[in-house]
């Protein structure tokens, strides 16, 4: 814990503090509104956009077929997702902090319909890679916005319960969508996808607009005037925020690296099938599902430094015995997939509190920080990936050496900033 203070509790829907509050200060808000936005409208928000990433993923053969384009440029209707993504927490997050949190879900809402129809109707490629930039743009929306409304309303250490329920429910969206989107695209190909995607973020949209009340009450002294960019100053100038944030970057990298690597190792070096890889990797979401089941339940009991530095360490743990496989000679698909096992239960205690650290260091600013430390997550655990991908057909332990890395800086940069917390009051 950084200081005893942040276990105090106050009523559930809390205002904003009208100054940024020292380290682990609590704060008492200035009005408490009744506010609690349905669980079930923040995980489905929270959860669209990664369903529509992968429900699309068993179409690109389709689409590449029916356009007549190489594999390179139907990836695009990826890659391209996952930089709309990224770079879209920036600004939802900021703006959220000056006109609301309702008004910004709304209208990305609106915008991921749209895009959906429009990749249905898509008659070129070009058009259906611009049709997914704007769809991603819209589906970033529920990411930042569902975090930040879960802070709106509580304290540090509960919201940090509620994020590790979200997030747990979240997960098992990127799970399901690629069996879900195969399904469809061999009934129906590939264009139905878009169609049944554009029917639930319509259905989404409705039950937000009657449903999801307006949580960031007092916008007044919300941030004032800062832009995107003094916003970003002022958190990263806060050693806990950029504590936090690195915690949630490095963590990320271990899981995204393995994404990067795994399968490269299961079936080209180990010689096992697809079949295989995608069973054994049910373990790896178990284990994170179980990580933020845990979080869910103790986090207030515990502490939320507390439960970062435990799955910290845990995520070591699993990334060392990775290494220690691959380096003793001993690699299979049991000593590649236990272990990382091992490590997506720390990810799971160390997410979602890290995310409610990094967005409770300044109440002004919750928004941009949902935004910023989820940028963080996503570029630092892409190129994870991507450098590993890069890497493994000259270098195979290159995932090892990175998990290993990633999970050691992880527990490091969560040390440093204990050390450098400074005093409450």
């Amino acid at each position: 814990m950084f200081h005893a203070r942040d276990s105090c509790q106050f009523p559930a829907a809390l205002a904003i503090a009208p100054a940024p509050l020292g380290l682990g200060d609590c704060y008492m808000p200035a009005e408490a509104p009744h506010i609690r936005p349905s669980y079930a409208i923040l995980i489905a928000i929270s959860a669209v956009g990664p369903l529509a990433l992968n429900i699309f993923m068993p179409s690109m053969p389709g689409l590449q077929q029916e356009f007549g384009v190489s594999y390179g440029v139907a990836q695009l209707t990826l890659t391209l997702y996952l930089v709309g993504m990224a770079v879209c927490q920036l600004v939802y997050g900021p703006i959220s902090d000056k006109v609301g949190r309702r008004p910004m879900l709304l209208t990305g809402m609106a915008l991921f319909v749209i895009a959906s129809v429009m990749a249905a109707l898509a008659p070129t490629i070009h058009v259906l890679i611009a049709a997914r930039l704007l769809q991603a743009v819209g589906g970033a929306a529920g990411i930042v916005l569902a975090r930040a409304m879960v802070r709106d309303v509580f304290d540090r250490e509960t919201s940090a319960s509620v994020i590790s329920y979200i997030t747990m429910a979240f997960v098992v969206a990127p799970m399901v969508a690629p069996a879900i989107g195969g399904y469809i695209d061999v009934h129906g190909g590939w264009r139905m996808g878009f169609w049944a995607l554009a029917a639930l973020g319509a259905v989404i949209m409705a039950a937000a607009f009657r449903h999801l009340p307006e949580t960031h009450v007092n916008r007044s002294q919300a941030g004032g005037g800062m832009s995107l960019l003094t916003g970003a100053v002022s958190l990263f100038a806060l050693p806990r925020f950029r504590g936090y944030t690195l915690v949630l970057a490095f963590t990320s990298s271990v899981f995204f690296a393995f994404l990067g690597g795994a399968p490269h190792i299961m079936m080209d070096v180990l010689g096992r099938t697809p079949m295989e890889y995608g069973l054994w990797f049910a373990t790896v979401s178990a284990g994170y599902m179980a990580g933020n089941f845990i979080s869910g339940r103790y986090t207030r009991k515990v502490g939320l430094d507390r439960m970062i530095m435990a799955g910290c360490g845990i995520t070591l743990s699993g990334g060392l015995l990775c290494f220690a496989a691959a380096v003793t000679g001993l690699l299979s698909p049991a000593t590649l997939f236990l272990p990382m096992c091992l490590a997506a239960l720390g990810n799971g205690l160390t997410i979602p509190n890290g995310t409610a650290g990094a967005i409770s260091v300044d109440p002004r600013l919750t928004g941009a920080a949902a935004g910023w430390s989820g940028f963080a997550q996503m570029a630092c655990g892409a190129a994870a990936s991507q450098l590993v991908g890069s890497l493994q057909d000259g270098w195979p332990a290159a995932v090892f050496w990175f998990m290993a890395g990633a999970s050691l800086l992880a527990l490091l940069s969560h040390l440093a900033a204990l050390r450098k917390a400074e005093p409450a009051g």
